[in-house]
């Protein structure tokens, strides 16, 4: 059915009591979405968009059986709902939220990777992931995708649906669309994604969409150098940046020639990638690299 995303997808929101959260499990329950609990402390026995509202993650487990969670929670207790999720058995979990401080991040996500190997993190800081016109979990505008052959790998919100409308509108459907997130500190990378791209029998070719900052592009590369059988198309935002200045996401920051777009680009490329300038030259490149 798509990368992560299966029929046996049971949603909770944690965090849907809050304005976020509520607006967009509505969104989400309108694109067909199966939420089958929200979990808010205190908030236990409430109805929220027709959807049963627990105290406790281990709770819409044992009685609604969820196995995925999305997580709308501020970020003081963020952290907190990752342990939460992963320790009431929840295999897959899409941390929305953003401005987790990087420490707290990077000891969660390596002590639940340690403990719960099994558990799956997109994000923090990530919009989402929406198989289009099947499924969608996050804050990503449905309407402007379409059911394809093209799968996305995005550090960036904005540019993924950016892409995606021109993919669209060129008559190009997208397979799966995932955003990792902007922080320093995640969980699934690119590479983890390329791998099950590689094997997804609906993708025909992935578009990358990177940043400056870290290291995750580089080691796409090398993997598509050596392993990936599918054609990629890769545009890196912040072609322009100064050395030491964030730009945009907590995690674009770049130190002295480490983490630069150009090196990124230049790793892509070298990888066999179809590496573009701007965002909207990257449709052009994959009806190219399509044949189409």
């Amino acid at each position: 059915m798509g990368i992560f995303i299966d029929n046996e997808m049971k949603v909770v929101v944690q965090g849907i009591t809050g304005r976020e959260g509520k607006y967009h499990t509505g969104l989400m329950l309108q694109y067909g979405t199966n939420i089958v609990a929200g979990c808010s402390p205190g908030k236990g026995g409430q109805i929220i968009n027709e959807v049963p509202i627990y105290d406790a993650v281990e709770e819409t487990v044992r009685h609604e059986g969820a196995n995925t969670s999305i997580i709308f929670v501020p970020p003081g207790f963020a952290v907190d709902a990752l342990y939460e999720a992963a320790e009431a058995g929840i295999r897959l979990i899409i941390c929305i939220t953003e401005g987790i401080p990087a420490l707290d991040a990077m000891h969660a996500l390596r002590r639940i990777d340690v403990i719960y190997p099994e558990t799956r993190i997109i994000g923090p800081n990530s919009p989402g992931i929406i198989i289009p016109g099947k499924s969608l979990i996050g804050i990503i505008p449905g309407n402007i995708f379409s059911p394809g052959r093209v799968g996305i790998i995005s550090r960036s919100g904005t540019l993924t649906y950016q892409i995606a409308y021109d993919l669209t509108n060129a008559g190009i459907g997208q397979s799966s669309v995932i955003g990792v997130g902007g922080d320093p500190f995640i969980g699934v990378k690119f590479i983890d994604l390329l791998e099950l791209f590689n094997e997804d029998p609906e993708t025909e070719a992935v578009c990358i969409i990177g940043e400056i900052g870290g290291s995750d592009e580089e080691e796409a590369a090398d993997y598509i150098k050596n392993k990936f059988s599918k054609p990629v198309v890769a545009y890196v935002a912040g072609q322009t940046a100064p050395a030491g200045k964030k730009m945009g996401h907590a995690g674009a920051i770049i130190s002295a020639t480490a983490g630069t777009a150009s090196s990124k680009m230049k790793a892509l490329k070298e990888a066999g990638a179809v590496t573009v300038s701007t965002p909207y030259e990257v449709a052009d490149a994959i009806k190219n690299v399509l044949g189409k």
